[in-house]
Order: C-alpha cells, then sequence, then structure tokens
C-alpha cells in the first residue's frame, strides 16, 4: 500500500510546484524529477502490493519507496514552516525581508540539501524496480522477484458444505426460496448484501439446492464472478452452462464470439424458459450492467440470484421491479455459540472451566460465520487450559497474523480492502485508530479525514460532502457498521468489525500509516506518523521521537495520566502536527506548546476543564475545525478572527439533570468582527447579547451549513431574519431567546433557507413563522416554551418531509387534535409539559408511520390518546412522570410492543415495562438525555 503515500504525495506535489515555485530558487527540477519518478512507480506499486507479502526482497522495496514519499512530504511541509512567506508591502515589507533574509537563506538551503538527497534515493530504487507481466508476475526470473502468493482462494469451499455442518440458516433459507418461486411473472431479482465472511454463497447456495427451487425453474445456472471482471471468459462459461443444463451442445465458434454475440445467444436461449441464475460475489455495478440486459425478461417468472458486499449493488440491481434485498444479519449469540462448540469440540460441550474464556473470545467474533469457524479451529488445535486460552484472548491480532489457519480467514477480510481506491484505503485504514467498541462519531471522522488531506476536492461539493461521499461509500461495501442513527435518517456513528479492525490495525502498523499503544511499555515505529495511545501512558510521550508525527490521540486516559503534569501529553518537537484530538483528556490549562503547531488543522478540546484560550492561537493559521464542545470556555479571543481557514467552531455545552431546563445550553461571547470567518460552516453556540451589528455580521457567512445562536431578543429578529436570508446553505439552524418568556420574532424572513432540514426554536413565539410551512426539506422541528395558540400545529401536518417533531409547552389549550391524513412522514413526536392538557385525539389516518410517542408531565390529561389503535406502526410508547391511572387506561387493542413508564426518583430515573417487570434504577445515559432535551 505504498500506493497511498505516493499518491497523496503527488497530488500535493503538483500544488507545491503551481504554488511555491517563485521561492524555491532552483529546487523545482529536483523535485519534478521526484514527481515524474514517482509517477512511474505507481503502477508498478500497485502490483508489488499485492504480492509482497510472500517476497521479503519486493516487501522492501515497496518499505523504501513509501519511505522516500513519507520523508518528501515531511520536507515539503518543513518548507513551509521554516522559508518566511509574508507578502508585506512598502517600507515594513523591505525591513522585514532584511531580518529575514539569513533565515531564509540557510532554510533554502537545507531544504535543497534534502530534496537532493531524497532525489538520490529515488534514482537508485527506481533503477530496481521489479517487472511484472499483465498477470502480475514478474519478468525478472525466479531468481529475483518472483513470487507465489500462499493464499489459495477458498471462497469456493462454501458451495461444497453439508447441510449439517450450518447453524442459524433455516429462517433465511426459506424466505430466499419464497421469494424466489412467489410472485409475478416477471423478471426478479433477489440480492443477497453482507459482509465477507457473513455467509452469502452458503446461503445463496442452500436456496439453490433446494428441491422446491429445483422443480420451480426449468434452467438453473450457478456463476461466480471472478476479480477482476473478464467479461468474455464469464460469458463463455455462462453459454456452456446454459446449454449442458439441457445436454444440448455448445453453439459452434463460441470461443471466438465478442460479449455482443455472447449476450445475444444467452438472452434467445433464456426467452423461452423459466430460469434461476446465480451471480454470486459482485463487486461492483458495472459487473451487473454488463450482465443485466443478457437476461431476458421473458414473463415466465424467472429470476437472478445475486450475493454481494455492496448494498448500493444489491439496492441498484433491483430497482426496476418489486424486487427484494436481503440483508444477511449475524448469527445471533445463541447460534454462535452452537457453531463454536460444534467446531472447536468436535460437536461435544464446551468444558465449564473454559465457557467464560470461550463466550469471550466469541464476542470478538460478532456473530460473523467464517470468524467463529476460524478462530475455532485454531482453538481446537490449542491445549485446553484457562492460561492457554486466555493468551489467545489477549493477543488475537498477533494470532491473526501468524497462524497459517487464519490466512483464509484474513484474506477473506481483506478482500473488500483491496479493491478499495487509494483514498478510501487511508480513510479505512485510518479506522484502526479508535480503541475497540468505539462509535466513531461520523462528523468526527469527515474533519479528521480532511484535516489528514484524504478527501479530494470535486467540483460543485464542499469537502464535507465529498467526505461524507466516502463515508457511504464504505457502508455500502460492508467495510463498516451503522452504530447508531439520528431521527431524521442520518448517519451518526460508526463501528468497525472487532476481528476486521485487528486485522487493519496490523496492516497500518506495518505501513507506518498509524501505530497504536495500548500498554505502558508500548513501542512504535521510530518515524511514526500517526499515534493512538489508548489508555493511561504517563510517560510513554517523554521518550518518542515526534519530528515525524502527523496526527496524535488520546483515548481513556484514566486516572494515572490526571496526576502528570499537562506538558506530558503532547509529545515534544511534533511541529509537523496536523492533527490533535485531546478529547477527554484530564487538563484544565491550555497547554501553550498548541500555539507553536503552526501546521495543526484540527483541535479538540472536548470534554475537558479547560476555561480559557490564548490569543495566541491566532498563530494556527490552517486550522480548520477547533471543538470546545463541553469543556468550560465561555470566552473567546478576539485573534480568533484572524484564522480564516476554520470550517468549524463548536463552543458550546450542555448541562443536564432529569428533564429540559430553558437555561441549560451555554454557548460563548459574541465576537464582533464574526463575519470574516467566511469559510465557517459550522457556529454553535453564539451568545449574540443584543449585538445588532453582530447579528448583521452573520449574514457574511454564506457558507455556514449550521448555525446555532442565543440570547435572543424580539427587537433582534428583523435583523436576524434579513442575515438569515443570505445564508442559503443553511442546514440546521437553532435559537434560543435571552428568557423563557421572551419573544422570538421571525415572521420578517420572507426568503427562508430552502435546504433547512432542522430547525430548533427555545423561546416565546406568538405565532409560528409563515415561511416553515413552505420548508419541504424540513425533517426535524423541536418547538420548546413557545406557547402558541391551540390551532397553530395544523400548519404543520402537510410537511412532506418531517420525521422528527419535539414539542414542550409548545401550544397552549385543553385538547390536542392530530386530523387524518396529516404528518404522513412522522415517525417520532414527544409532548412535554402541555400544562392545560385534558385530552389528545387521534384521526384514523393520522400519522400513518409515527413509531414512537413520548408523553412527559402533562399532569392534566386524563387517559392516553384517544384513537392511539390508529397508528398502527407505533412501536414504542413512553410516559414520563405521568400517573399509572392515566397508563392503566391503555386498552389491550393498542396492541403496541413496547411500553414504558418513567419516573425521576431520588436522582435517577426508574424505569418499568407495562408487562410489570421493573428496571428499576436504569439511568438513562447522558448522550441520550442531549438526543431527547437538545
Amino acid at each position: 500500500m505504498a500506493e497511498i503515500a505516493v499518491s497523496f504525495l503527488l497530488e500535493k506535489l503538483t500544488t507545491f510546484l503551481q504554488n511555491e515555485v517563485e521561492l524555491l530558487q532552483g529546487i523545482p527540477e529536483d523535485l519534478q524529477y521526484i514527481k515524474d519518478e514517482l509517477q512511474s512507480l505507481k503502477a508498478v506499486l500497485r502490483v508489488a502490493d499485492s504480492v509482497g507479502e510472500s517476497n521479503q526482497e519486493l516487501k522492501v522495496w515497496v518499505q523504501q519507496v513509501r519511505e522516500i514519499a513519507y520523508d518528501t512530504e515531511d520536507t515539503l511541509d518543513e518548507y513551509k514552516l521554516d522559508v518566511v512567506n509574508d507578502h508585506r508591502h512598502g517600507l515594513d515589507a523591505f525591513l522585514h525581508q532584511v531580518c529575514c533574509f539569513t533565515k531564509n537563506l540557510k532554510a533554502q538551503h537545507r531544504i535543497a540539501s534534502k530534496i537532493n538527497g531524497i532525489k538520490s534515493r529515488i534514482s537508485n530504487v527506481s533503477a530496481r524496480r521489479p517487472n511484472f507481466d499483465n498477470n502480475g508476475t514478474s519478468e525478472q526470473g525466479p531468481s529475483s522477484i518472483a513470487t507465489v502468493n500462499p493464499w489459495i482462494d477458498r471462497r469456493g469451499d462454501a458451495l461444497l458444505l453439508d447441510s449439517v455442518d450450518l447453524v442459524g440458516i433455516d429462517n433465511s433459507k426459506e424466505q430466499l426460496v419464497q421469494w424466489l418461486v412467489e410472485g409475478n411473472s416477471g423478471r426478479k431479482v433477489v440480492s443477497v448484501v453482507g459482509m465477507g465472511g457473513s455467509g452469502k454463497t452458503t446461503l445463496a447456495k442452500q436456496v439453490y439446492d433446494n428441491t422446491k427451487v429445483k422443480k420451480h425453474f426449468a434452467v438453473h445456472v450457478w456463476i461466480t464472478i471472478s476479480h477482476p471482471l473478464k467479461i468474455e471468459e464469464l460469458l463463455r462459461n455462462m453459454v456452456r452452462q446454459l446449454f449442458d443444463s439441457i445436454r444440448k451442445p455448445v453453439p459452434q465458434g463460441v470461443d471466438d464470439m465478442d460479449s455482443f454475440l455472447l449476450k445475444m445467444i444467452i438472452k434467445g436461449f433464456l426467452q423461452q424458459r423459466r430460469y434461476l441464475i446465480v451471480l454470486d460475489d459482485v463487486w461492483h455495478m458495472n459487473e451487473w450492467e454488463m450482465l443485466d440486459h443478457a437476461l431476458a425478461n421473458n414473463g415466465r417468472g424467472s429470476c437472478v440470484l445475486l450475493t454481494t458486499r455492496n448494498s448500493e449493488v444489491a439496492s441498484t440491481s433491483c430497482i426496476e421491479s418489486e424486487d427484494k434485498i436481503f440483508n444477511l444479519e449475524p448469527l445471533s449469540p445463541d447460534e454462535s455459540w452452537t457453531l463454536f462448540c460444534k467446531k472447536c469440540f468436535q460437536k461435544n460441550s464446551c468444558p465449564a472451566e473454559l465457557e467464560r474464556h470461550s463466550r469471550r473470545i466469541l464476542d470478538k467474533c460478532e456473530g460473523l460465520p467464517l470468524a467463529i469457524v476460524a478462530i475455532s479451529g485454531v482453538l481446537a488445535t490449542k491445549r485446553r487450559t484457562v492460561a492457554e486460552w486466555e493468551t489467545v484472548y489477549r493477543s488475537l491480532g498477533a494470532e491473526i497474523e501468524d497462524n497459517s489457519r487464519l490466512i483464509n480467514f484474513k484474506e477473506v477480510l481483506l478482500l473488500s480492502f483491496n479493491d478499495l481506491p487509494y483514498h478510501l484505503k487511508s480513510c479505512f485504514l485510518y479506522l484502526s485508530l479508535f480503541p475497540g467498541n468505539h462509535l466513531i462519531e461520523n462528523m468526527r471522522l469527515i474533519r479528521l479525514w480532511i484535516a489528514e488531506g484524504f478527501v479530494e476536492a470535486k467540483e460543485g461539493k464542499t469537502q464535507e460532502e465529498v467526505a461524507e461521499d466516502y463515508l457511504n461509500e464504505l457502508l455500502n461495501r460492508s467495510m463498516i457498521q451503522i452504530a447508531g442513527m439520528t431521527n431524521d435518517g442520518r448517519v451518526k456513528a460508526c463501528r468497525i468489525h472487532d476481528l476486521l479492525r485487528e486485522i487493519i490495525i496490523s496492516n497500518a502498523r506495518d505501513q507506518n500509516f498509524v501505530a497504536v499503544a495500548k500498554e505502558q511499555n508500548a513501542t512504535w515505529p521510530e518515524k511514526v506518523r500517526r499515534l493512538a495511545i489508548h489508555n493511561a501512558l504517563a510517560n510513554a510521550q517523554r521518550s518518542m521521537n515526534a519530528s515525524h508525527l502527523r496526527s496524535f490521540f488520546v483515548f481513556d486516559t484514566g486516572d494515572p495520566l490526571s496526576s502528570s503534569p499537562t506538558d506530558t501529553l503532547i509529545p515534544n518537537s511534533c511541529r509537523l502536527l496536523k492533527v490533535l484530538d485531546l478529547r477527554a483528556a484530564p487538563i484544565e490549562n491550555f497547554p501553550e506548546e498548541i500555539s507553536n503547531l503552526r501546521l495543526l488543522r484540527y483541535l479538540s478540546l472536548r470534554d475537558t476543564k479547560i476555561t480559557t484560550i490564548p490569543s495566541s492561537i491566532k498563530k494556527l493559521q490552517d486550522l480548520e475545525t477547533l471543538d470546545l464542545k463541553h469543556s468550560q470556555v465561555s470566552e473567546l479571543p478576539v485573534e480568533i478572527l484572524k484564522l480564516r481557514k476554520l470550517h468549524h467552531l463548536l463552543v458550546y455545552r450542555y448541562e443536564f439533570t432529569s428533564y429540559s431546563r430553558f437555561h441549560s445550553k451555554y454557548g460563548f461571547q459574541a465576537l464582533s468582527g464574526i463575519g470574516a470567518l467566511q469559510s465557517l460552516q459550522k457556529l454553535c453556540f453564539m451568545d449574540v447579547n443584543h449585538d445588532n451589528a453582530l447579528i448583521m455580521e452573520l449574514g457574511k457567512l454564506v457558507q455556514l451549513r449550521r448555525l446555532g445562536i442565543t440570547n435572543m431578543r424580539k427587537e433582534d429578529g428583523k435583523i436576524l431574519c434579513s442575515s438569515i436570508e443570505k445564508l442559503i446553505n443553511l442546514h440546521a439552524l437553532s435559537i434560543v431567546s435571552s428568557v423563557k418568556e421572551e419573544v422570538i420574532d421571525l415572521q420578517c424572513l420572507s426568503s427562508p433557507p430552502q435546504l433547512l432540514q432542522r430547525l430548533y426554536l427555545y423561546g416565546r413565539l406568538e405565532k409560528l413563522p409563515e415561511w416553515i410551512t413552505c420548508l419541504e426539506s424540513l425533517a426535524v422541528i423541536y418547538l420548546k416554551w413557545s406557547r402558541l395558540p391551540n390551532d397553530a400545529l395544523e400548519s404543520l401536518q402537510n410537511l412532506p418531509n418531517l420525521v422528527h417533531l419535539e414539542l414542550l409547552q409548545a401550544v397552549e389549550g385543553d385538547t390536542l387534535r392530530f386530523k387524518a391524513g396529516g404528518f404522513k412522514e412522522l415517525k417520532l413526536l414527544g409532548i412535554d409539559k402541555f400544562e392545560g392538557l385534558r385530552c389528545i385525539q387521534v384521526e384514523d389516518g393520522a400519522m400513518p408511520c409515527l413509531e414512537k410517542l413520548s408523553i412527559q408531565r402533562c399532569k392534566l390529561l386524563e387517559r392516553v390518546p384517544l384513537g392511539i389503535q390508529h397508528l398502527t406502526k407505533l412501536k414504542v410508547l413512553e410516559f414520563f412522570d405521568m400517573p399509572e391511572e392515566l397508563i392503566m387506561t391503555l386498552g389491550p387493542d393498542a396492541n403496541i410492543p413496547e411500553v414504558y413508564y418513567t419516573y425521576w426518583r431520588n436522582g435517577e430515573w426508574e424505569v418499568y415495562s407495562l408487562e410489570g417487570s421493573a428496571e428499576n434504577g436504569r439511568s438513562i445515559s447522558t448522550e441520550s438525555l442531549q438526543s431527547r432535551f437538545k
């Protein structure tokens, strides 16, 4: 994977030569030579990376190219730091240039010397480049770079499994069989989608061999897609199988036909027959598209069964008709245990003394059948002692790396990784930084990828939007898993399978891409570029060589580090650092050395106890993200306005106990001149402090996607509306009035941002702004302390995409009525502290998609909502601090799967289910509270 480092360097060199050429004084020729040589080596690296694992000489050669790329990147950044580039004018410019002349001369000489050394190194490496033929085999003979990859593709073994060896497959098989044999006469496409090793091929083969399926279809063909796809070879194979299935000779001249003629033969053959064709392991859309038109839609109920790791392939292949997508889920804990014992103990039960350790190891497999079979096969060869199995648990990563029995498992999981383009490989390897079982917030990940330079610029899109496409691509390819969704359907957090993470940790370390230190005596490569410290490592940073370090993370620091001086947190001499993430680190003061990290793009001090930011932060001219969320910072220095590249400024905290309080959200004091930060995309939360000039400044921030302001007064409304109209890219708007009774006046907003998706209004509303009903993109609305007239909500009921409505003292009156046909897409509804409310009515046809209803602190409400039985999709009904007598009015015809009633007592939540099983003291997490009472 040296191709990753080389590709990024080539992009950087191109930009550097364009922007800095006039300052280099003779160096451009050497840099251009380095660029040209690396460009010519790039194609060789792609092949060499795929075979280098089995050839030490080739592996060393690839490593040398990678180190050259890294060293060149370091030199370019050192140039940026050491050579003064100050475009001043007049006498001031002359004096400044005189003062800096000696410094620049020395720096350029030093940089020139380094570049010359790199040029020499790349000449030597280039002279020793391997030559490969079209099949990726070395042309230099067996004595040189010729290699044989020890892995043999055993994906086809799934076709040979006997049904007695399978676990947890029966229900899935029955569902797929039903989909294939029932339905209309048009051609159906059924897709089975799941990550590598999840059992897609095994399941498809069991369905393919099913007696009912065999009788239903006249022709059955199984095609395994090879990678890379050789379309004519695949089509010839299909022609032979089709004619063999009816015992007729293959047409003459098939071996000489092109793909068009072969497709014509296939389509003509299938036109007259009801067929089932299995396309196993389709990776890319073009593979499906090249075959689609050959598979005749003959009106006979024919089917195509497709297996894929790519959910986009699955959905697109099924788009033309009402076809089916089967998402293959992991095995349940019981099914996993059955399979584990069957493979590890030869169908015998697990010895009692090993059960706890077995289950801990099994948890790592997360229900992935291939992982369970592979790991249990390794354990079957071990001595059955607690010490031996504990060792396996602690060193699973090393076991996967070194145990020959796990080669196939490792390579199957890596197939998807190897198929990624280089920029997605970097993004995926980056996930190895995070601890196991860590939920990775997607916005954090997106900002980090951008700061690292992984995200390319695309016309018409922000880098954040491009990075979101990257994230979705990894999700579609089943490389990562969704770990949390927002209420309006956006991915909130993701995670990676535990064993896949172990594999990429090893891979990233070998590539000197990322190092993870988990133990007190942990070691890492001498030229470590990205370092994540998990757990408390009080002294580890003092001795490390950080001169090449680009990113530094601290996770789960714990108590030992909290007693250390704060200067041990940041390694010495890490002046090339671009990412510094000290989230939740035990620090109270802003570390002074941060201000000297002039290349820093991403700085997170979230969840720390820091109270102030120094004026020296103005040195961080490249800073794009400043995350101070849930710190104690409430004021920023005016020098922050010099950071013109800042995209994300997060300075706020929530303080919660039980329910939402009006003064529970704290931002930072307004900065006069905030309009200078015209690259800002997220600004939360700023106290506008009755400053009309400042509110007008907000209109200059035309790149804003998210804006949060506090301390609004009624008289500020007109000016705020004028500014909001200019924010055409706004997706989320949050406004908090100065006090609960203060009116938020937004009536003058004649042209609201049409992309607005989320609206949070906290404070009194004399009337609901009319423009809200014109926003077809609105998905989430929070109205708190609004005290609107009783009928005000009727104007919201026709919003076409509203999925979440949260109401706290939002309307007055004793009856809340939801009319038939209203709120057609609403999925979540919260009703809190309607003090005069006595009755909720739900007409038949209202809120047909509602899945969750929460009713809180409505003390006068006399019974559960009338017509609740009409909410046929309601899954969860929650009551918070409501009388038990009211809850008991819920009739049996409501048919709601989950009903909870909850009370805040003695500083914690007590949660009960309607069935009577108490879950006393089960606390709701702070994160859950933040989501609920945002």
